[in-house]
C-alpha cells in the first residue's frame, strides 16, 4: 500500500505551531508523509504544496478564531487548479465567540470541508477519518 501524502498547515495569520507540531508526529506516527507547511500559511500554499507533492488531502487549522474567513474559497480555488475532489479537513478555533458548533461545521462543509473538527479534538479521530476516507485498511 502506498503511503497517503498529506498537506498539513496553519492558515491565515495563525502562528499556532504547537497543535501543528502534535498533528504533524501524530499523523506521521500513523503511516502518513506529512508535508508541514507550518504557521501563516495562505490558501495558496496549500494548494502548491498539494499539487507539487500530489498530496491526497488537506489538513487546515485554524486556532485564532479567523478560519472562517481564511477558509472562504479553498474549494474553487483548488478546483480551478485542477484539484478539487481532494481531500480537505479543518479544524480548530475556526470561528470568533461562541457559537454553536453544529452551525460552524455545517457552514465548513457548505464551503466544501469534507469533515470539520471542533477545538480539542484528540488526533486518533482524524486518523481514523483519514483511513477510511482514503480507503486505507488496516495490516
Amino acid at each position: 500500500m502506498q503511503q497517503k501524502t498529506l498537506v498539513l498547515g496553519v492558515i491565515g495569520s495563525d502562528v499556532h505551531a504547537v497543535g501543528n507540531r502534535i498533528l504533524d508526529y501524530a499523523f506521521t506516527q500513523a503511516g502518513f508523509k506529512v508535508i508541514n507547511i507550518g504557521v501563516l500559511s495562505t490558501q495558496e500554499e496549500f494548494i502548491h504544496s498539494a499539487i507539487e507533492t500530489n498530496a491526497d488531502a488537506l489538513l487546515v487549522s485554524s486556532l485564532y478564531g479567523h478560519g472562517e474567513m481564511d477558509c472562504r474559497g479553498l474549494r474553487e480555488k483548488c478546483q480551478e487548479k485542477g484539484i478539487g475532489d481532494i481531500l480537505m479537513y479543518v479544524g480548530g478555533n475556526l470561528v470568533v465567540g461562541k457559537q454553536d458548533f453544529e452551525s460552524v461545521k455545517q457552514r465548513f462543509l457548505a464551503m466544501g470541508f469534507n469533515r470539520v473538527y471542533p477545538p480539542g479534538t484528540m488526533p486518533e479521530i482524524p486518523i481514523k477519518d483519514l483511513r477510511g476516507d482514503l480507503g486505507i485498511t488496516e495490516n
